[in-house]
């Protein structure tokens, strides 16, 4: 589908870029996001993803706004305290850009809906903060044989990764962390804390990895975890192994 002039011109810093172009441009528009999770994480990668021309944005995330929220979560003032985060950023993306479909969701993911939510996704962005979440969705978009880019932070730490598990040599986010993390209670960013500005790093990261997931520039991230110590500072790259006892995505997950 050709692009409009409206497009040409707003997305042109992307269309010069020989890596980009107008194909990736059309691909952008025709993309289909879903971001699970409008926190710290969810909301940099959103402002950037709308800013890339994300044709549809889905976004899915039953907590409420917090005034403790606003030291990170940069979609949000005062005004919008005690309003659904997804409704709220959904309203800013109308406002950005009409020409964007979005969607909120504003329930919990569960085992029971997650299919239903992340179906006809072209890449799936988690910002979650909890294990739990975080590996159903990683188990969810194995199953559908969808990208999905997972990316977490905690005090001055953050880490990022892209993962198509349902490939042979890829591993998915359940090789990474193991199966010991499925609980509930595992920490969040309320017990532990969390720099505001490092949320705006991996967000914005996390945004450019789904980017290049949908258009294909660089390298191809497979089984890379990208680690980066905001104490130090220091960026490192690990090298993930797939897990062949893995029960998401091993010899004996179940079939597709």
């Amino acid at each position: 589908m050709p692009l409009t002039p409206t497009q040409l011109e707003r997305h042109a810093r992307h269309i010069v870029l020989p890596e980009i172009g107008g194909v990736g441009v059309a691909r952008l528009s025709a993309a289909h996001v879903v971001l699970v999770g409008m926190g710290g994480i969810g909301c940099p990668a959103l402002q950037y993803l709308a800013g890339a021309g994300i044709g549809r944005l889905t976004l899915i995330d039953d907590d409420t706004i917090d005034l403790s929220n606003l030291q990170r979560q940069t979609l949000f003032t005062p005004g919008d305290v005690g309003q659904p985060k997804a409704q709220v950023a959904a309203n800013w993306v109308r406002s950005f850009d009409p020409e964007l479909t979005v969607s909120a969701i504003a329930e919990r993911i569960t085992p029971a809906n997650a299919s239903a939510l992340l179906t006809g996704a072209s890449v799936i962005l988690d910002g979650t903060d909890n294990f739990a979440t975080r590996l159903l969705v990683s188990d969810t978009a194995t199953d559908l044989h969808i990208p999905l880019v997972s990316a977490a932070i905690g005090r001055f730490q953050g880490q990022i990764g892209t993962f198509r598990g349902w490939l042979s040599d890829a591993p998915c986010y359940r090789c990474f962390v193991g199966d010991a993390f499925d609980a509930e209670d595992c920490d969040t960013c309320a017990e532990q804390g969390v720099l505001g500005a490092m949320v705006g790093l991996i967000g914005s990261f996390a945004a450019m990895e789904t980017v290049r997931a949908i258009t294909g520039f660089g390298e191809d991230p497979k089984s890379k975890l990208h680690l980066f110590d905001g104490l130090k500072p220091l960026w490192r790259t690990l090298r993930i192994a797939k897990d062949p006892a893995c029960k998401a995505c091993g010899d004996g997950a179940p079939a597709a």
